[in-house]
Formats: C-alpha cells, structure tokens, sequence
C-alpha cells in the first residue's frame, strides 16, 4: 500500500485534498506519526485518520470562535463587493491601478473560501452584493460616501482604507479568542498580514493621486504629516496616530473611529485593551522613553505598533455600511 499514491489518485477526483489536509508540509504532523515508522499495521489508521481532517469535523468549534469568525467573514464580504463594484464601475479606477486593485479583490474571495471552510455549516449565507450601501448611508444609498462607485477615484481610496483598517484592527482584536485553536489562529494572522499589505497598498495609492501622479510610482511621503485629512489627502504607508480622523473624519458617519480607542479603552491586567492608534505604551513601557539611543517621537511612537479593536465597536463601523435588512454586524 502506497500512501503517496493513494493521496494522489484522490487529487485527481478532488484537487482541493491538499487544501483539505492545510497543506502538504503539513500532512503527517496532525497523526502523531513523526519518528515513527509507517508499517502496514498502522498504515490503515493513518489513512483513516487522515480522511477525517480532511473530511469530516471531528470537533465543533466553540461560539466565540464561530463570532469571530463570521464577523471576519462578513468585513471579507463587505471589501470583496466594495473592490468587484469599483472594478465594475466604467471609468472609476485608474487604469494603471485596477490589475493591484483585482488582486486585492481576489485575495479577499480567497479569503472568504478559507474561512467558510474553517465554519462549515456555522458560516453566514453569502450576504450578496445587495446587503452593502457603501454610500455609508444604512440603507439609503444617499450617505456621505454615495460617490465612491461612480466618479470620484479619491473617495473611493478613502473608504478602501478605511475598511482595511477596520479590517486588520478586528483580525488582531479577535486573535485572543483563536488561540485555543492554532490552525485557525494561524489562518487569521496569515489573512491578517495581507490585509495589511493592501492597506499600505491603498496609501501609496492615495499619495500618489493627491500629487497628480501614478499611484505606482508614488513613493515620496514629504509633507503627509501636513495633509493626513480630507479624502485627497496624503497618508504614509502605515497608521500614523489617529490619521487625523481618518480619510473622511468631518462626515457622518466619520472614518475616525477605526483609528480611535474601543471599548473598553482601558482597564486592568486582566482586561482587554482597546485603545486609540495613539497609543505610545506597549507591554506597560511607555515606547518615546530613550532606551536604546534613539528619541522617538510622538508619531513615531505610535507607528511602531499597531493597535486591535473590539467586536462591538468594529460592527458599528461596519453598520454604516450595509442595509438593516441583511442582518450583517447585529
């Protein structure tokens, strides 16, 4: 009996087997098996037991981590929708911008298929294009936001922000409760650090088109500090403290909470620990004291780390945008 050939011949009627299994490295180390030999006795074992991980759930998952998952799934649906929309809209993106934007797209559509294969049958439904007013308007479709997706490219880079930010403050607010689970935990922080990427992405983007040039080619950051607000303005590559509210912090609703402090913003040791991207103090040291030859500053200080956000807070973020009906972040 050959192992690699019977896990080979199932790959050809079921391409995702490896998908299944997290992933070839990967196969042997859930079994037990390693520094043992594989004899024929315990060959049928191993293969069955490797068919259950594939197929078959041999645990639930408790309701805190099925919470946090849908709530990552359902900020997956809301940015998937937001980039397939402005991709689809004639003339919004800029040609020289859609082939990142269309990744970025498709890494949230690889996103979500791993994290309703992670739930199973506890996933939401796809929510559909529908549940979204990315208008920011609750449902009317009116809100601040409304010319985004139909002509106007530098509103559009703000809300993108803004939601990948939301995004990767709820990955690291809810990586506590996955880590009674390191294969979900490490899916998370592995979505977690691409949905980074494309917030940095965003930002250069953005740069670029307040200095009327390519967002490819934009790197220079001269002046951002002065020009951090408004939905043209020009932020650099990574949080900087509160962003000045965020893209579009005069509105209503604002950008600013998903910078500013969750709830709670502070506490005791045994706590959680929600407070603003300005934050200076990590692990109780406070991060502008001069400890290693170098005086940080204030903004400096708050780039060097990022801060999580709680579920509450991110669901009335998202809550803006999408329609009560869809019942998405109740």
């Amino acid at each position: 009996m050959d192992l690699f050939k019977i896990i080979s011949a199932i790959e050809k009627v079921d391409p995702e087997v490896y998908e299944r299994l997290d992933s070839r490295r990967r196969v042997f180390k859930h079994f037990g098996m390693a520094g043992k030999a594989v004899t024929a006795a315990v060959l049928p074992g191993l293969v069955s037991g490797i068919f259950q991980r594939a197929y078959g759930q041999t645990t639930s998952l408790s309701p805190d981590i099925v919470a946090v998952l849908n709530l990552a799934l359902s900020l997956e649906y809301l940015e998937f929708y937001f980039y397939d929309k402005g991709l689809n809209t004639p003339g919004l993106i800029a040609p020289a911008d859609r082939p990142a934007f269309e990744t970025i797209r498709n890494d949230e559509s690889g996103h979500i298929k791993v994290l309703r294969g992670a739930l199973g049958n506890a996933a939401i439904p796809d929510p559909t294009a529908a549940a979204f007013d990315y208008s920011g308007g609750r449902g009317s479709m009116t809100g601040p936001f409304a010319p985004a997706l139909v002509n106007d490219y530098a509103l559009y880079l703000g809300s993108s922000q803004a939601f990948v930010d939301t995004g990767v403050r709820a990955y690291k607010g809810g990586a506590p409760t996955l880590m009674p689970n390191p294969d979900l935990l490490e899916a998370a922080l592995n979505i977690h650090s691409v949905e980074a990427r494309h917030s940095s992405h965003v930002r250069t983007i953005r740069r670029g088109l307040s200095a009327s040039q390519s967002g490819q080619a934009a790197t220079t950051i001269a002046g951002d500090l002065a020009n951090l607000s408004g939905k043209t303005g020009r932020p650099k590559s990574w949080v900087s403290g509160i962003e000045n509210g965020g893209p579009s912090p005069s509105t209503d609703p604002s950008t600013a909470p998903v910078y500013n402090a969750g709830v709670p913003a502070s506490g005791g040791p045994t706590d959680l620990f929600f407070p603003a991207e300005s934050n200076i103090t990590q692990a109780n040291v406070n991060i502008m004291t001069n400890t290693t030859g170098v005086t940080m500053t204030m903004d400096a200080a708050t780039e060097a780390f990022d801060e999580p956000l709680d579920p509450a807070t991110v669901k009335s973020i998202a809550r803006n945008f999408v329609v009560p009906s869809s019942g998405l972040f109740v």
